[in-house]
């Protein structure tokens, strides 16, 4: 009964409106699982920051891949933190972003 006003409730709701349906899966017992994201976070080195500014364009770099979530730069130890969705991106593409912009970035760990 419930697995048919689950599905009822989803059909209604797309023919009424176009309103946005979350994906979810019904197990054998009926229980409705929804999809959950992941997140992973790395760490890098980072190289040719001289001055305390330095920190605001590898940020800005590593934000703009697609799948990032946060960045966190420490110019005194030169290294960046990096949470992200790796459905999405990797950290090899994390670090490209900064080192196109004149930082090289190397992962340091994972």
């Amino acid at each position: 009964m419930k697995k048919g006003l689950l599905v009822g409730a989803a059909l209604a709701a797309a023919a009424f409106g176009g309103l946005a349906i979350a994906r979810v899966s019904l197990s054998s017992s009926g229980a409705v699982a929804a999809t959950e994201a992941r997140e992973a976070t790395a760490r890098f080195a980072i190289e040719n920051m001289t001055c305390p500014t330095c920190p605001i364009s590898v940020r800005a770099a590593m934000n703009r891949v697609d799948g990032v979530k946060s960045v966190e730069v420490d110019f005194d130890t030169k290294t960046a933190t990096v949470v992200y969705d790796p459905a999405r991106t990797t950290a090899a593409e994390i670090a490209a972003a900064s080192t196109k912009v004149g930082y090289p970035a190397t992962q340091i760990e994972a």
